[in-house]
């Protein structure tokens, strides 16, 4: 039964609209530029209503992957789930910018089986073997969905910033270890590889249980994908976008929904 709740929680954190259920997914690095010799990072990560405050459910680690500088896999070490928050820590042995991702992809679907609600989520390969073919009431919908931080050792570099042409996904423009605050910053939203356009974001800066107003930052992509970004202040930034298109890769969903999730640090000048 537990399994089940657990199941069926992460779930709707993966679908449903992050702005309407008030959940926001994230990552946490304990730094995000580095110097010095044999630097690590440590990572949390969390669904939480409070950014960065852990107070809902942990950030599932299935999806985890670590791209090095020199554009190969990375080892996520001493990896833990808790209560509240997953972690692990991540050794720095190149210089250069590193990637951490948690990529989500797979069907979510509701129905009645015996006149008794079910839900049900994974793969469309295991979609016919597992959902009844004559299910009731069947609701199919497919997600993709990103979450992402970027860590810098030395000087920051770009071989991460290249994208897959899969689902939603940022093109940096300002590099996202490069971001001060009062400055002007400007990234390119990608979807299945195409400009996203007519896309709004939503950027939020960390802190919120502190304060009694949101302090929300809302823009809009253009026709290529661009928007900008002048940062009011130091700090930890979370930024959301997502959309939702036919697009699917099983007939019986009818709707994709695809999503994206940073977590920028913007310095003081």
């Amino acid at each position: 039964m537990k399994k089940t709740l657990k199941l069926a929680a992460l779930a709707l954190a993966c679908t449903l609209p992050l702005a309407a259920q008030a959940h926001r997914m994230w990552m946490l690095p304990s730094a995000t530029v580095l110097s010095g010799a044999d630097p690590w990072v440590t990572v949390d990560g969390a669904v939480s209503n409070d950014l960065f405050y852990f107070e809902h459910f942990p950030l599932q680690l299935g999806g985890l992957v670590v791209t090095a500088p020199d554009g190969k896999p990375a080892k996520a070490e001493n990896q833990s789930t808790g209560r509240y928050r997953s972690t692990f820590d991540v050794h720095l042995t190149q210089t250069g910018t590193y990637k951490l991702a948690v990529v989500n992809a797979g069907l979510f679907a509701s129905y009645k089986e015996g006149g008794k609600p079910k839900r049900w989520r994974g793969t469309p390969e295991k979609f016919a073997a597992e959902v009844p073919a004559d299910a009731q009431d069947l609701r199919v919908t497919e997600s993709a969905g990103r979450v992402e931080t970027f860590v810098t050792v030395g000087k920051p570099t770009d071989t991460v910033l290249k994208t897959t042409g899969k689902g939603m996904e940022l093109a940096p423009i300002t590099h996202p270890n490069d971001l001060f605050a009062k400055e002007p910053a400007s990234f390119r939203l990608l979807l299945d590889g195409k400009p996203a356009a007519g896309i709004e974001v939503s950027i939020v800066p960390g802190g919120i249980r502190y304060r009694d107003q949101l302090q929300e930052i809302t823009t809009k992509t253009d026709a290529d994908g661009k928007f900008s970004v002048t940062w009011p202040a130091p700090g930890m930034y979370w930024m959301e976008a997502e959309t939702k298109d036919n697009k699917t890769s099983l007939p019986q969903a009818k709707e994709r929904r695809a999503s994206y999730v940073v977590t920028f640090e913007v310095l003081p000048q």
